[in-house]
């Protein structure tokens, strides 16, 4: 926990939703899931336990630290998903609501945020400096190396820092200098990426389309893992949040290989 449990106070979930939805900027993107807060619980918050994905084990875990609310990446009610609350859904929402925990999501909106997003905190992660966003929404990040190393030198260095071995998409001893890179599943931004002059794109997963792109643009492409680029921001947002508001804030690791 980043605070000690002597000098921790309470904060009504109310204030946490209306800094989150402020400091995120939640009602400016258009988003597949509602961004915010997703299940209610207790109206006091003293503790928060963040994770990515708002699984069973996730709940599970959380409760057994004592969580008031949950902060996560992937929450529940997305687009085009089956709305009848039977089965999985039913058996998580029943869970939440017997144990008063709420559930709060930010998908795009944390995916973007110039400092404590995914995008953002991966790139620090990876040791990336004057990290450059290409719109206003900062879903495509990007930066030139001062030094070029070879498409094999990234892939360690990823390797390395997110515990997982990326898939390479190019010749392994391509030069890469100026880098672009999109946490999660956002493969279909590869040609936006391609625009920009990049040598290299890095995403999350990988589409069979990437390859044919990466050969014919000469772009290589990295799918450094869906779960492995998204585990930062949430842990950012949650330990800002721990020191703003000095409530305690534990992030939980759900292995996942995808």
């Amino acid at each position: 926990m980043t605070t000690s449990q002597d000098t921790l106070k309470a904060v009504k979930v109310e204030d946490l939703l209306n800094y989150l939805d402020a400091h995120l900027k939640a009602n400016t993107f258009k988003d597949y899931c509602p961004n915010g807060l997703q299940v209610s619980g207790k109206t006091d918050i003293r503790h928060i336990v963040s994770g990515v994905t708002a699984s069973q084990a996730l709940l599970e875990a959380a409760h057994a630290q004592h969580a008031d609310l949950i902060l996560v990446h992937h929450g529940y009610f997305w687009r085009n998903e089956n709305p009848c609350v039977t089965g999985i859904k039913r058996n998580r929402l029943a869970f939440l609501l017997k144990n008063e925990i709420n559930l709060v999501a930010y998908h795009l909106p944390l995916d973007a945020h110039p400092t404590l997003g995914n995008n953002a905190q991966l790139g620090l992660v990876l040791g990336f400096e004057n990290i450059r966003y290409t719109t206003d929404n900062h879903l495509i990040a990007h930066t030139t190396l001062d030094t070029a190393m070879t498409l094999s030198q990234l892939g360690v260095r990823i390797q390395k820092q997110l515990n997982r071995t990326p898939l390479l998409l190019g010749e392994p001893e391509q030069s890469v200098k100026k880098i672009a890179w999109c946490t999660g599943a956002a493969q279909g931004l590869m040609e936006e990426a391609i625009a920009l002059g990049v040598d290299v794109f890095i995403s999350g997963e990988v589409s069979e389309q990437n390859m044919h792109l990466a050969r014919e643009s000469g772009v290589a492409y990295i799918a450094a893992g869906h779960h492995a680029t998204e585990r930062y921001g949430v842990q950012a947002l949650g330990a800002h949040l721990a020191s703003k508001f000095n409530i305690s804030h534990t992030y939980i690791e759900i292995e996942n290989p995808i």
